[in-house]
């Protein structure tokens, strides 16, 4: 009796030799590999976890620094190079958006980030010369007081409760209205970009973050003329030191 060997496998069993799955292979995934909904559910969650905490933390950091220093010169030159590293900061942070296998977390974890810190160093600023000149605005504010102040500016709602009233505080005033233009012109723009580029690039290569199927680098499985992958020849290989039977 002869012994059937194992069944050949069909063409469409046999991945591409690029590693691309078959029409009637499992659908990959854009963004990563496959995994389950409670990954996922456990990634976003922890994205909101750490924007959260890194928001709580820099608020505390305002509210807890001494900043009953005098206002000059020196405050002027700290707050702009504050400004300068919140840009570097961000352009780095553009190169992971892209990079990152969740780019919209990415992005918004970033914006978490850069955008409480910017408004909190405006916020201190506000907080020295406050108290240096009491007479900087229309009444005495308090760290609270001032933190609205500054996300009034940067809304551009303009309640008119308080207003700046020294000439040092409508300066100010006036390079926190342009920062904050810069920020939603540049700054949250190159973050949907980066977005868009990076959900682009994973529509572009499906098959990106998913592992390569086995055989899919073997020598031994080169394509055909026609691009196609050889299929096992139906006859089974004899095994060694057996004969067949007569």
């Amino acid at each position: 009796m002869e012994r059937r060997g194992p069944q050949p496998r069909s063409v469409a069993d046999h991945p591409a030799s690029d590693g691309t799955p078959r029409e009637d292979s499992p659908p990959a995934t854009l963004f990563r590999t496959p995994v389950s909904g409670r990954h996922d559910r456990r990634v976003v969650l922890y994205t909101l976890t750490r924007s959260l905490t890194t928001v709580a933390l820099l608020l505390v950091l305002y509210y807890e620094l001494p900043l009953d220093r005098g206002f000059g010169w020196a405050t002027g030159g700290l707050l702009l190079g504050s400004l300068v590293l919140i840009g570097a900061v961000v352009a780095w942070q553009v190169r992971s958006v892209l990079r990152s296998r969740y780019p919209a977390l990415r992005a918004m974890e970033t914006l978490s980030l850069t955008l409480p810190l910017f408004l909190l160093l405006f916020a201190s600023a506000y907080v020295i010369l406050s108290t240096s000149d009491p007479q900087a605005f229309s009444e005495k504010l308090t760290r609270t007081d001032i933190l609205y102040f500054v996300v009034t500016v940067f809304a551009t709602v303009g309640f008119g409760d308080i207003t700046p009233v020294s000439e040092v505080a409508r300066v100010l005033t006036t390079v926190q209205m342009v920062a904050d233009l810069l920020v939603i012109g540049l700054v949250v723009r190159a973050m949907l970009v980066a977005v868009q580029r990076a959900q682009t690039r994973a529509l572009l290569t499906p098959d990106a973050g998913v592992p390569a199927p086995r055989g899919a680098g073997d020598s031994s499985q080169e394509p055909g003329a026609d691009g196609t992958a050889p299929v096992t020849s139906a006859e089974p290989e004899p095994s060694r030191g057996r004969t067949r039977p007569r």
